[in-house]
């Protein structure tokens, strides 16, 4: 069977990032998709499509973005859902380390499997994520802790976040999650139906 390959931007920190990921495997199941992963810092991504902008820099610019409304919106997805969720801590690491831990894992083939631990650690376990964290998260994949430090820092998980960071903008991107269907962009994970839709009534690409 030919599989249709849907790209799937996201962020490590990113809260709806984490509940769409939760619903990949069932729409893969009902539409015969596979979503490509594809983990970048999602604030980077979010200044470079908006100049340098962010709506998450200082006060909230309007209702959506605040944070006490966007725990609560979570929260409810999660039930809806039927998934486990905790409100996140700050990061005591870059926020970009998170997604070079996935490149990293990457070259192991065990990109998505670093991705669903840290998402475990930071919306389920409750974690503050540092690079000891993200050690142990290798360590439980059976690399090597030290080896994998030096891969997060190494060029060719720069090269290849860089590489996501880039088609995420040429495919017009603006934040996260994100999913491409038939060059259609459909950006949240409130959009998930919409693109599941897209997946069972459009033509093989």
């Amino acid at each position: 069977m030919t599989f249709r390959r849907v790209p799937f931007y996201y962020g490590l920190g990113s809260r709806y990032s984490y509940l769409a990921a939760s619903q990949l495997e069932r729409i893969e199941a009902e539409t015969s998709c596979r979503f490509e992963w594809l983990p970048l810092q999602s604030g980077e991504l979010i200044r470079r499509a908006n100049q340098g902008l962010s709506p998450f820099a200082g006060s909230a610019v309007s209702g959506q973005y605040d944070w006490d409304y966007r725990q609560q919106d979570a929260e409810s997805w999660a039930e809806f859902y039927g998934v486990p969720y905790r409100e996140p801590h700050a990061f005591r690491t870059d926020p970009a380390d998170l997604a070079l831990a996935c490149w990293a894992a990457d070259e192991q083939g065990l990109l998505k499997k670093m991705s669903r631990l840290i998402f475990a650690a930071v919306f389920v376990e409750n974690q503050v994520i540092s690079r000891d964290q993200l050690v142990v998260a290798a360590r439980k994949l059976g690399l090597d802790g030290e080896a994998f430090l030096t891969a997060i820092d190494g060029r060719d998980a720069a090269a290849k976040h860089e590489a996501a960071l880039e088609r995420a903008i040429g495919d017009g991107a603006f934040g996260v999650p994100s999913f491409v269907v038939a060059g259609q962009l459909f950006w949240g994970n409130d959009r998930l139906p919409l693109m599941t839709h897209a997946l069972t009534t459009r033509g093989r690409r």
